[in-house]
């Protein structure tokens, strides 16, 4: 039986009684990465717990390498960086058996003085959506499949090597494969126990079709819970392989001879009402899609291209974009069809979309905003969804394509009258910008294929 989150009072009485002395009181970065503060529990207690804890906001505007980037409006230096409060959601405390007497809890994050929410902040970009879709009587529900790939090297391994030359962990594509997986077993196994035992429900995990990939597949649930569990997700894969003396990456694709991750969003709608399945087919027609659905998948259609920045959101996604990978390049539709980005799946409650476009390396809070908006658009204006594509993906000429590069998703982001008003204006320049930030540090840089190509032959 999986474990489960715990209440407030149930965390006071295990610090109380000495079982648990630290917490980790942890947010969303814009990267979708765990950052925030340890703090001892008795402090925790009388401090924390009822006023939250100052972080500097500078943690939601900055690049990966925890650089502050210029132009941002919600933070920068002409403004001195200033605080930001980390308030707890008490729907999110947890105890993580892989670190000893440790628990998490997230936080919403909020200005110091008006206590106003922090509208660029990754959870609530995705909360605002969830928001938009009880306007319109629906509960979002999402699953995700996230992939990586397991290495021999240690993390200090791999940097003292430039991370060229590792060692996967299988010398096999793996694919379904149960003797190679038992071989990775003493890690994912021990990924999956803990995070079932720490309130995560873990459905299965499988060998993926790369030398080393593996998915863990976590059960679905409401968009904001889903996009928790996947952050707590990541860093505990990277945190309990680090134990063993191994790695893990979420790149996209961290080489082009192997098949990259990726991060397959399963998505539907619920009728707030009478919490039944909005996609369900009729009894008397199981083989026509209601009309939400069809205008829900229409606007996921419809606003694919621009959206791209939310799903793949740094230059190393768009190398995962090749014909024939398992990542789609078509912007379509179709039952059960791999080689597309968008794929129907499921029936009667099960009745869902699979989204193939975002890598491992998105944000889940923002892949998971944008599956929300563009489906909720697609609604709003009653779109006709165009004839279900049969047949390869990758070989088709008159179909729309993913953006090839982020330089040209930044393009349809910026240019996009959808993106303005599915998110606001505020939000839309917040993304832009750490986009913006994130090709212009690729732009300043001469990487080793340009040095092995051009400083003798050129």
């Amino acid at each position: 039986m999986a474990g489960r989150t715990l209440t407030r009072q149930e965390l006071t009485s295990l610090i109380e009684k000495g079982e648990v002395d630290t917490v980790i009181v942890g947010f969303p970065d814009l990267q979708g990465r765990l950052v925030g503060k340890r703090v001892t529990g008795w402090f925790f207690l009388e401090d924390v717990a009822d006023h939250g804890t100052e972080n500097c906001n500078y943690l939601i505007a900055t690049d990966m390498d925890d650089n502050p980037v210029p132009g941002y409006r919600f933070a920068s230096y002409d403004q001195g960086y200033g605080d930001m409060v980390a308030m707890p959601d008490w729907n999110t405390v947890r105890v993580l058996p892989w670190i000893p007497k440790t628990a998490l809890v997230l936080c919403d994050m909020s200005e110091p003085s008006t206590k106003k929410l922090i509208s660029v902040s990754p959870r609530q970009v995705l909360r605002d959506q969830v928001d938009a879709a009880h306007a319109l009587g629906f509960e979002p529900r999402l699953g995700s499949e996230i992939e990586f790939y397991l290495f021999h090297d240690s993390y200090r391994e791999a940097h003292a090597k430039n991370y060229r030359g590792l060692s996967p962990h299988s010398p096999w594509m793996e694919d379904y494969q149960i003797v190679q997986t038992t071989m990775d077993e003493y890690v994912i196994g021990d990924i999956r126990r803990n995070l079932d035992a720490a309130g995560i429900p873990i459905e299965c995990s499988k060998g993926e079709a790369g030398r080393g990939q593996h998915e863990v597949n976590l059960r679905y649930t409401e968009a904001v819970e889903m996009a928790d569990r996947n952050l707590i997700y990541k860093s505990a894969a990277k945190e309990i392989a680090a134990s063993h003396g191994r790695s893990v990456s979420f790149m996209a694709k961290y080489n082009m001879n192997e098949t990259g991750s990726s991060c397959h969003v399963h998505s539907s709608l619920w009728n707030l009402a009478d919490n039944s399945a909005a996609f369900a087919s009729s009894p008397k027609d199981s083989h026509h899609m209601p009309k939400v659905f069809e205008q829900y998948l229409a606007g996921l259609l419809a606003t694919a291209r621009d959206f791209s920045l939310l799903w793949a959101p740094t230059v190393n996604s768009y190398r995962r974009f090749q014909p024939g990978s398992w990542a789609p390049t078509a912007i379509a539709w179709g039952g059960d069809n791999r080689t597309l980005g968008y794929r129907v799946v499921g029936h009667g409650a099960g009745a869902r979309v699979e989204c193939r476009i975002p890598g491992s390396d998105a944000n889940s809070y923002f892949a998971f905003a944008g599956t929300i908006a563009g489906g909720l658009y697609g609604i709003r204006h009653e779109l006709k969804l165009e004839p279900a594509f049969v047949g390869n993906g990758y070989e088709a000429t008159n179909i729309t394509r993913i953006p090839n590069s982020l330089g040209e998703a930044i393009g349809h982001w910026e240019k996009s009258a959808i993106a303005k008003e599915c998110f606001g204006d505020e939000v839309h320049y917040h993304i832009g910008n750490m986009a913006r930030a994130e090709w212009a540090a690729f732009g300043n840089t001469v990487t080793d294929w340009e040095l092995t190509r051009y400083f003798e032959r050129s």
